[in-house]
């Protein structure tokens, strides 16, 4: 059996125009012999309006609940995707979480996909019908409706995809695929091709906002090759699949800014063995994440300073935190919002010596100083003034030729 995943995000199915086009594309595939199975986001909007509404009832509202209703967007876009489709004369019908069942375990709204029960939908795609699937969401073995948190419809495309066997998994979205940087930033930004698991998942995590990290995860480990492409335009779109499928000789594949960094500096604090770990620990247990970390040791060994970075919205908790922390001595404590983090991902830096140095000398040769940096196999990430983020994109993409 030929199947193929199609999911369509928010603004895809925003409209009723919009969803009239989608049906198009899912008629198209169904016409070239696929077994279609669609997944539905809700309409774009929807899910951030239900939350609202779920908040000025109560800051506590019930998790159980907010799961309940937070899901029931995807339930109309699914209605109305299906009802086109059967106006076009084709057999359709939506398909809700727990009538599959998609089941999930677990915390609600944040819940994970462990089985799907595939009999019905199988069942379905030999009778030629084309089953419209809620994204988003699943039941748990208590048979509560549950949700999978940001980026959750496309989890469970990625998820349906494995355990349907799918021959292809495209993400319909607003844009025309994956860019070497935000074209909203620079305008000499390029659709990249393909590229690997690993560079995506560096690029979400980093600030692109086409796929949320866990989604390129989940394809990643599941080995599903996703198709990112736009719903409005028919063009290519970028191929997300293993390194091993990849054949190109650029170094470097994208770059990613993220502007919502605040930097946290403790000067003179009193060195000794866990010390670090005791600044960070109440930051963990607060759910303060922390990112970039320097440390430098005075001469005397002493005392030490110490660097990290955090996101713009904890920085008064973070604050707050350090000091109230009884266990660390410091002399000075620095605070700054005005930072932006910029990183050069890419598999090719691996084998690729110098990558460091011109990425350091094309800022350089801007007048850009580079405060903090932080490395990982096929990641490069520093952080500068955030007034020179625009132009640290511009020099780093072209001193790696992306524009190209």
């Amino acid at each position: 059996m030929k199947i193929v995943v199609l999911k369509f995000g928010g603004t895809s199915v925003g409209t009723i125009e919009k969803i009239k086009k989608v049906a198009k594309i899912i008629g198209d595939y169904k016409k070239n012999r696929y077994k279609v199975i669609v997944v539905s986001s809700a309409m774009s909007g929807v899910t951030n309006e239900l939350i609202k509404k779920s908040n000025q009832l109560s800051e506590n509202f019930s998790e159980t609940e907010y799961d309940v209703l937070v899901s029931s967007g995807e339930q109309v876009a699914c209605s109305l995707i299906a009802g086109r489709l059967n106006h076009n004369g084709l057999k359709s019908r939506s398909w809700l979480g727990w009538q599959i069942p998609i089941i999930t375990n677990g915390p609600n709204k944040n819940s994970r996909i462990q089985q799907i029960n595939k009999k019905k939908i199988i069942d379905y795609l030999k009778k030629g019908g084309i089953p419209i699937i809620a994204g988003f969401q699943g039941v748990n073995n208590n048979e509560r409706i549950t949700t999978i948190g940001r980026g959750g419809s496309d989890a469970s495309a990625i998820m349906i995809a494995k355990f349907f066997k799918a021959q292809r998994c495209i993400i319909y979205t607003d844009v025309e695929g994956i860019y070497t940087t935000d074209p909203n930033k620079l305008k000499t930004a390029k659709k990249i091709k393909v590229i690997s698991y690993e560079e995506m998942l560096e690029m979400a995590s980093l600030g692109a906002k086409v796929m949320q990290p866990v989604s390129i995860q989940d394809a990643r480990l599941n080995r599903i090759d996703i198709e990112v492409k736009s719903s409005f335009k028919k063009k290519s779109g970028t191929l997300i699949t293993k390194k091993s499928h990849i054949l190109n000789n650029r170094i470097i594949t994208g770059i990613s800014s993220t502007q919502n960094d605040a930097k946290v500096t403790l000067i003179g604090v009193k060195d000794r063995p866990g010390v670090a770990a005791s600044i960070f620990k109440p930051l963990s247990e607060k759910m303060v994440n922390v990112d970039m970390v320097v440390q430098n040791i005075s001469a005397n060994g002493k005392e030490t300073d110490l660097t990290f970075t955090i996101k713009r919205e904890y920085l008064n908790k973070t604050k707050k935190i350090i000091k109230g922390n009884k266990n660390i001595n410091f002399r000075k404590l620095i605070l700054n919002k005005g930072v932006s983090k910029i990183s050069v991902i890419g598999v090719g830096m691996i084998t690729t010596p110098g990558v460091t140095f011109r990425m350091f000398q094309a800022l350089a040769n801007k007048k850009i100083n580079i405060q903090v940096i932080s490395t990982s196999e096929i990641k490069i990430s520093v952080l500068i003034d955030k007034k020179d983020t625009k132009k640290g994109l511009l020099a780093l993409h072209s001193e790696f030729k992306l524009d190209k």
